[in-house]
C-alpha cells in the first residue's frame, strides 16, 4: 500500500494519480489540479473538443472533463504517464486504423506526454461521438 503524504489516504499502486481534497466539479478546476507542464496539454485538448462540439455542455462526469448533450458525448483526463481519452467503444472500432500508433483499450485512447497531440484526430473523433 501507498500513502499519499498530502492527504494521508492509501492506495494499492504507488503515486496512485488521485485528488487529495474533494474531487474538481468544473474542467477549469480540473486542468488547475493537475501537474504545471501538463495543464497546457489539458487546456489544447478542451480547445480542441470546444471547437468541434460548440453545442456540448461542459461538465464533470467519471471525475473527468466531459462533452454532453443528452449523453455523455467524449472525455479526457490526465494521469501519471498520459492523457486519456474516452470516446467509447464504437469510436474505438470506427477508428482503430487511425489509432494504431497509440495504447488503447475498449474506450480508450492513451496519449503519452511524450508524443504530439493529435489535436485534428480529437476533433474528428469528437464529432464523430456526437453525430453517432
Amino acid at each position: 500500500m501507498w500513502q499519499c503524504s498530502k492527504c494521508g489516504r492509501e492506495f494499492k499502486n504507488q503515486d496512485q494519480n488521485h485528488f487529495c481534497s474533494e474531487a474538481p466539479n468544473t474542467i477549469d478546476a480540473y486542468i488547475e489540479t493537475q501537474e504545471m507542464e501538463v495543464q497546457p496539454l489539458l487546456h489544447q485538448i478542451r480547445n480542441t473538443i470546444r471547437t468541434a462540439l460548440p453545442d456540448a455542455q461542459e461538465r464533470i462526469s467519471w471525475r473527468m472533463p466531459t462533452y454532453w448533450n443528452g449523453h455523455n458525448i467524449i472525455h479526457f483526463a490526465a494521469f501519471k504517464k498520459h492523457i486519456g481519452v474516452y470516446p467509447g467503444e464504437q469510436a474505438m472500432v470506427h477508428f482503430a486504423g487511425r489509432l494504431t500508433e497509440y495504447k488503447t483499450s475498449k474506450g480508450a485512447i492513451q496519449i503519452p506526454y511524450d508524443k504530439p497531440l493529435p489535436l485534428d484526430l480529437i476533433a474528428e473523433i469528437a464529432k464523430w461521438c456526437y453525430s453517432h
